[in-house]
């Protein structure tokens, strides 16, 4: 056996070597694991429906709680109108006006629902007249969306050019394309505007603000909010109980049909292929939420509006998101630089 060190001769391998700078950028995973995930933990807190079991309970325990307080302002009020008249006189009045503010604020809430339900016929019955191309129905549901906005001064350039024109109209589609464009285009640019400003403030929040639950917070609150004004914008003013059921609506949908999954792949087109890797993983994600936003945002234009969009009147959601995040891209690119 031979001592020492062996030295082997090897062929030198003529394939060349791949550099570690010529290696493509690796992705970064978790900043594409977050993305979006505060809006998609908002989106489903929102749109999650209780149980019946659930829903039964917190309706036994109300009741119990309104019979025990009843029963106990009851015999309040009758100890003090036995020992101190004037005093119990003073709190049954002031008892009194209680019930009374609430009585108020149950109608409010009443006609809350009754003005979405007058939007959602209207919805339903302008689908059906441009379905079936009658005249007669869409001159009657013409009729309900110029007294629907009867009182508003924002359409009242675009009642008087409806009831200029509408005359010359032969058929049905003409005629609701008509009062589509008078009466709802106006609507349509500031539920717009809505929608970008909440898409903008759930996106500022996200990336700027590093505390935790911050932007799942944000995302519920600024989403509560555009839901509401949109409602507010085509005429469905709603109440506390009446916008948690508009937001149910607006985000279960949403849900269903998966629209809160959404990652680079719709950002890259806007705002270019490789920009995102240049990013910090909290303006990544604060533009994934704003994205999300925006197209919650539209869904709740098409549920309040009260006629359905025509071919080619939908917003674009990444027009809306181009429009909302362009100036908060760019000062987030410039800084990155």
């Amino acid at each position: 056996m031979a001592k020492g060190p062996i030295l082997f001769d090897l062929e030198e391998d003529a394939t060349p070597r791949p550099s570690v700078s010529d290696a493509p950028p690796v992705p970064d995973v978790g900043m594409a694991a977050a993305q979006g995930q505060a809006m998609q933990i908002a989106a489903r807190l929102a749109a999650r429906k209780p149980s019946k079991l659930v829903w039964l309970f917190w309706w036994l325990l109300t009741a119990l709680i309104g019979a025990l307080v009843s029963i106990a302002a009851w015999n309040f009020i009758t100890g003090l109108m036995a020992s101190y008249p004037l005093i119990g006189l003073a709190m049954s009045i002031l008892i009194g006006a209680l019930l009374l503010v609430l009585a108020l604020i149950s109608l409010r809430e009443l006609a809350a629902f009754s003005r979405l339900a007058r939007l959602d016929g209207l919805h339903h019955d302008v689908a059906e007249a441009r379905a079936q191309d009658d005249l007669e129905a869409a001159r009657s549901v013409t009729d309900r969306l110029v007294g629907l906005y009867k009182g508003r001064e924002d359409t009242r350039w675009g009642r008087d050019r409806l009831a200029e024109l509408r005359g010359d109209q032969l058929d049905a589609g003409a005629l609701l394309a008509l009062a589509e464009a008078e009466l709802l285009g106006p609507l349509d640019i500031a539920a717009s505007r809505e929608v970008e400003a909440a898409a903008r403030q759930v996106a500022t929040v996200t990336a700027l603000v590093p505390l935790a639950l911050a932007d799942v917070a944000a995302a519920l609150t600024s989403n509560l909010r555009m839901i509401r004004r949109v409602a507010e914008i085509y005429g469905g003013r709603s109440g506390f109980f009446g916008s948690w059921r508009l937001t149910r609506v607006v985000l279960s949908h949403l849900v269903a049909t998966g629209a809160v999954a959404v990652g680079d792949d719709m950002l890259e087109p806007i705002l270019g292929g490789t920009v995102l890797a240049r990013l910090s993983r909290r303006f990544g994600e604060g533009l994934v939420n704003g994205a999300l936003t925006a197209r919650v945002g539209v869904a709740a234009m098409e549920v309040c509006r009260p006629m359905p969009f025509s071919e080619g009147r939908r917003p674009k959601v990444r027009s809306i998101i181009k429009r909302a995040l362009s100036g908060l891209f760019g000062k987030g690119s410039q800084a990155g630089e």
